[in-house]
Formats: structure tokens, sequence, C-alpha cells
């Protein structure tokens, strides 16, 4: 066996959030690897676009517009997918958001709003595409934490215990459905020059730090997240299930 463990080709894989930043990445690098990309967002025209573009790439792509934070939404647009169209053989929970706040003072909308689009969107999604998964006896769950998983920064603890919740959900997961064939890892990308980063990638105090704190030295780039998820979507990791695999440039390894 060699590269073949890795080929996506046949496979089907839904990409929450995924009309911009990591999860565009991610849906590309996945269709590279041969699999048919389901593109999601709430955004309908900004989803539209993306397809377009992975489209004109020469990738195999496909749309689906739900708020991953709705459950009945979730379970609408998945079973009827699964009916109409085909299996979801892969899933990565990659939608997400971000509020900054001393804690202090931290909103407790915005804390909400964390716990839905953070946390809950992950078992609304994953609990709806198993549901499936678990009759085929096979899937891949991925499931976007954070180098905030391990570690805290100021102002960001709500967003630290919902990428922490991630970690604990997956090994969860693992311990109900590895039995039934599916696995369930997550993946915690450290920082990377996104959209949800640009205010910090603007800050030349911040970047400075940044590359001091690394021990690579420099931001991530999202491509640099591809290789992993390919390995945690494909039958490379049969026997890899509940855990969470840093791709940080080293950044949750020192101090």
């Amino acid at each position: 066996m060699g590269l073949e463990l890795f080929d996506l080709g046949g496979r089907t894989a839904l990409v929450t959030g995924s009309s911009q930043g990591i999860g565009l990445a991610l849906a590309r690098g996945l269709a590279g690897a041969g699999a048919t990309v389901i593109l999601n967002g709430r955004d309908a025209a900004r989803l539209a676009g993306a397809v377009r573009n992975l489209r004109a790439e020469g990738a195999s792509v496909q749309e689906l517009v739900f708020d991953a934070t709705d459950h009945e939404a979730v379970r609408h647009a998945i079973d009827g997918y699964e009916a109409d169209t085909g299996a979801i053989d892969i899933l990565v929970n990659n939608a997400g958001i971000q509020h900054r706040a001393p804690l202090e003072d931290f909103p407790a909308d915005a804390f909400e709003r964390l716990l839905q689009a953070n946390i809950a969107s992950v078992f609304h999604v994953s609990q709806a595409c198993a549901r499936h998964m678990i009759g085929r006896g096979a899937g891949k769950i991925i499931n976007i934490a954070s180098a905030q998983t391990a570690l805290a920064r100021p102002g960001i603890a709500p967003y630290t215990a919902t990428k922490g919740a991630v970690a604990n959900l997956t090994k969860g997961m693992a311990t109900d459905w590895a039995r039934l064939g599916l696995n369930c890892n997550a993946l915690a990308p450290g920082y990377f020059d996104t959209p949800l980063n640009a205010a910090l990638v603007a800050d030349p105090e911040f970047t400075t730090w940044l590359e001091k704190r690394t021990p690579a030295g420099r931001w991530g780039k999202v491509e640099e997240l591809v290789g992993t998820c390919i390995f945690l979507a494909s039958a490379a990791s049969s026997f890899v299930n509940g855990t969470t695999v840093f791709v940080d440039g080293g950044i949750t390894a020192s101090l």
C-alpha cells in the first residue's frame, strides 16, 4: 500500500463554513485528492461565488445553503441530500466565529453566539450526517478545533471554551461511533492568515509577537492544513479515532 491510502476518489465531502478561509482551502484540497466536495454557508451569493471558482479549477463541487446552528435546517438539508443525491462520506465541521473582548465585559449575547456557532453546530451537523454513516458502517468526521483547544489568550476566553469543547465532543463521538465504523477526529490550526484573523494579521505588534512565540517563526498558510485533513479523511487514518491533531508551527509545544 502507498499513496492510494490517501485517494478520495468516489467519496463526497461536506465542508461547513466553506465559502472562504480555512473551509474553502480544505474543500479545495479534498477535491484535489479526488473527492466531490459540498460547500456550505448561510450566504447564498458568497457561496455561489466560491462554487464557481472551484469549478473553474476543475473540481467536482456541489452546494448546500443552510445555517449550521439551526438543528431542523441541518437535518432537512442533510437528509434531503442523502435521499436525492447520494451519500456524504466525509464531514468537515469548519463553521465558526470569533469575538474578542475582556472577559469581565464580554457581552452575554456574543457568548451565546459563540456557543451556537462553534460547538452546537458541530453537534447538529455531525448527528445528522452520522445517522446515515452509521447505516453504511463507515464515515469520516473531522472537527476544526484550534490552538486555543490547548491554550488561552487574553480577550477570547469564551472562544477558548468552545474550542476545548470541540476536542471533548470529538472524543465523545469516537467513543460512541468508532465501533459503528466511523472515524471522528479534530484538526487544530494554530495562527493562520484568514478572514477570521484579519484584525490580528493587520496588527504589526501582534505579528511580531506571533513570530517570536511560534517556533516556526511565522503565520501559517491555509494550504498547510490540507495534508492533515486529507489524512484524516482517507483510509490512511483507519485506526485513528478521538484525537486532536495540532497544525500550529509548534506553538502548543513550546513555552
